[in-house]
């Protein structure tokens, strides 16, 4: 796991000097996430540098320094992530008569370029990956991400010049960079608390997962602007979940779930392997217990296990942590923090996730980082379950008819909702229509706790059915808000079809809406939220993080599956449960979901309340131009007195705010007059 960084100029106006200095420059951004080797290869004559800041886990010598130049001289290469099947690449390639310097799977992917080509090589790989490659004889630059987007990075053309990083700060640190804030991008990250594609900078490209792309030297209409760079799937998670349905599993329930604990046994296994100290994290939930579980039944000795433990009881899993590890007698180690430690890290969030990013789980998850840190390397973690084995509650609510009370700015009854939304359903569209306005003006206008009811019912009656209501849940400011300034909301961009293209592939019964969601979170909030979260969190204090549960072969096998096997009623994850119970007895991990969060609402009211305050200063939003304060204040103002939680919505404009705060003189485009 490392951080790689680099520049094509083809005018190639710099000298070797200066491309050295200017690539060391932006490397030196990503510090962090490789501490241990730095590398730097440039070739004036073509306007190329590569630069790499290495955190060493595998083949720890200097035959795995980076750069790395195939044996044949073709290609250099820097690789961010690890190939977890690289030893049988390395088999296979030997056989075609390959030799190797070192142990590395750098050598192997480089090799294999030479002996099968990129793409080719990309798709017998099991792993996670972001790579850039030089073509020194075709003179081209070709970008790589893996299947399901764990690795990030980042591309721009400015001019004459292409930048391209693991992080957008290290893009920064060039001179021809600009910092243009895309518009249509804060629109997306208020309504989702994260950016599902791209980069909150105008004309700077997240690479989609499982895609590639080519940008040569000698190619005229790219680089005067005329054409955008083409990426190309070398994996498609639409593709393979259609050719899974297209073949389903046949075999019995309990005959499956043996094959998924054999396969998830190896991919489990695979990640295992590494030349430095190895942990994982252990919620003591479903994901993370049979991670370990599987983890612990191919060790030899006990497991290194990291929990954080919280004062607040509602976001405390430690006790249930603990139970799990004392069952399969792991290494384990849970430190409690008090909410000041854990507020500390509020300072250093617009600095460690480089773009806004407000999923409040963010602190946990960067302090159980910081925790392993201290005693691994490397750490396995259980993202992924809920997304590819339909563990959300999100997946039943909408089905149900509700609105999550997440998004209603406190709970509600849930027989008050179901009865609401029969008559709602009752009413003729014209009038559903004309009572969701009404409701949510006077929601607007209403300073008293009613409020969040009247936008409730706003909600209910403008009903469109269960995709509505997923969307809505899955949603913060929603569009009625009119809360971002400089672009009309009809403007921005939607995520939208992803839902109606499964849609129109599944059909509308309830499993195959649910299968539908689960597409949408796995191209959308999958990358975007939860993957982007743990490697910043992570690679922030220089720890490697692999996750096993989104290996691409088991992401084949659950598409293949019935939803029934995985959903049961209302309860998902149905064969994992099966499976972790051979390790570990049900009693210790049938208990509601907690989550992995912090008390942000009350925090707000109290020990953040200033900090907040000058961050959503009227006059400071009016000034910076992005946001209309009107609704913005309404809602600070409720949620201040109690009336209403609107912690959700205002973290987003906060982690927004601080962000901007951190940036120096960004220039803005979208604007309008």
């Amino acid at each position: 796991m490392c951080g790689l960084t680099g520049i094509l100029n083809v005018a190639c106006d710099q000298t070797a000097d200066q491309l050295q200095t200017l690539a060391s420059r932006m490397a030196d951004r990503l510090h962090h996430r490789g501490p241990d080797d730095t590398g730097i290869w440039y070739q004036p004559a073509n306007g190329i540098a590569l630069a790499f800041k290495r955190l060493s886990i595998v083949d720890l010598t200097p035959t795995g320094h980076q750069p790395m130049s195939s044996s044949d001289g073709r290609f250099v290469i820097v690789f961010n992530g690890e190939i977890y099947n690289h030893q049988d690449l390395r088999s296979e390639l030997t056989a075609l008569g390959r030799s190797f310097r070192g142990r590395s799977d750098t050598e192997v992917l480089i090799e294999g370029f030479t002996a099968w080509g990129i793409e080719s090589t990309l798709q017998r790989s099991i792993g996670m990956f972001a790579i850039a490659v030089w073509d020194l004889q075709q003179r081209e630059l070709t970008l790589a991400r893996d299947r399901l987007g764990k690795k990030p990075l980042y591309y721009g053309r400015f001019g004459s010049t292409l930048l391209f990083a693991s992080e957008t700060k290290a893009l920064r640190a060039h001179p021809a960079f600009q910092a243009e804030i895309d518009r249509r991008q804060v629109g997306e990250f208020l309504k989702y608390s994260y950016l599902p594609h791209g980069s909150i900078y105008q004309d700077v490209h997240s690479l989609e997962p499982g895609c590639l792309t080519a940008i040569r030297f000698d190619d005229d209409r790219y680089w005067s602007g005329q054409a955008a760079a083409i990426e190309t799937p070398y994996w498609s998670f639409t593709d393979a979940a259609k050719s899974a349905l297209d073949r389903p599993c046949t075999v019995p329930y309990q005959q499956a779930s043996e094959q998924l604990d054999a396969l998830l046994t190896d991919a489990v296994g695979r990640r295992m392997l590494a030349d430095v100290p190895l942990g994982a994290f252990l919620s003591g939930g479903i994901d993370s217990s049979l991670v370990v579980s599987l983890m612990q039944k191919q060790s030899s000795r006990p497991i290194k296990t990291f929990t954080i433990g919280f004062e607040e009881e509602a976001y405390n899993e430690a006790p249930y942590a603990k139970q799990v590890a004392e069952h399969l007698r792991t290494e384990h180690t849970e430190l409690y923090v008090t909410s000041r430690v854990a507020r500390d890290v509020i300072p250093r969030l617009p600095t460690l996730f480089d773009e806004p990013f407000a999923d409040s789980s963010q602190i946990p998850t960067f302090l159980v980082s910081q925790l392993a840190r201290q005693h691994v390397t490397v750490a396995l973690s259980g993202d992924g379950g809920d997304e590819v084995f339909s563990g959300y509650r999100r997946y039943f609510d909408a089905l149900d008819g509700f609105f999550t009370p997440d998004q209603l700015g406190g709970p509600l009854m849930g027989d008050f909702t179901s009865r609401l939304a029969r008559i709602s359903r009752s009413l003729p569209s014209p009038v559903r229509r004309t009572i969701s306005s009404l409701s949510r003006l006077i929601g607007q206008i209403s300073p008293r706790r009613d409020a969040r009811m009247f936008s409730f019912a706003g909600d209910l009656f403008s009903d469109l059915g269960p995709h509505y209501r997923y969307l809505r849940n899955m949603s913060h400011w929603h569009d009625d808000e009119a809360v971002q300034l400089g672009i009309p909301m009809s403007d921005r961009h939607r995520i939208v079809h992803d839902i109606a293209f499964w849609r129109s592939q599944l059909g509308s019964q309830p499993a195959a809406l649910q299968q539908a969601w689960q597409a949408f979170d796995t191209v959308n909030y999958l990358p975007g939220d939860i993957l982007t979260k743990v490697d910043r969190a992570s690679m922030g204090v220089s720890l490697e993080c692999r996750a096993p549960l989104l290996d691409h072969r088991v992401v084949d096998f659950a598409w293949s599956l019935p939803q029934v096997f995985k959903v049961e009623g209302r309860t998902g994850k149905r064969i994992l449960r099966t499976v972790l119970s051979k390790y570990v007895p049900s009693e210790l991990f049938e208990r509601p979901k907690v989550g992995f969060g912090v008390p942000i609402d009350a925090w707000l009211r109290g020990p953040l309340k200033e900090w907040a305050e000058d961050l959503l200063d009227e006059s400071r939003l009016r000034r910076e131009g992005f946001f209309n304060p009107v609704p913005i204040r309404r809602k600070w103002a409720q949620h201040r007195s109690g009336q209403a939680d609107w912690h959700y919505q205002l973290w987003d404009v906060l982690m927004f705010q601080a962000w901007l705060a951190e940036q120096t003189r960004p220039r803005v485009s979208g604007m309008r007059d």
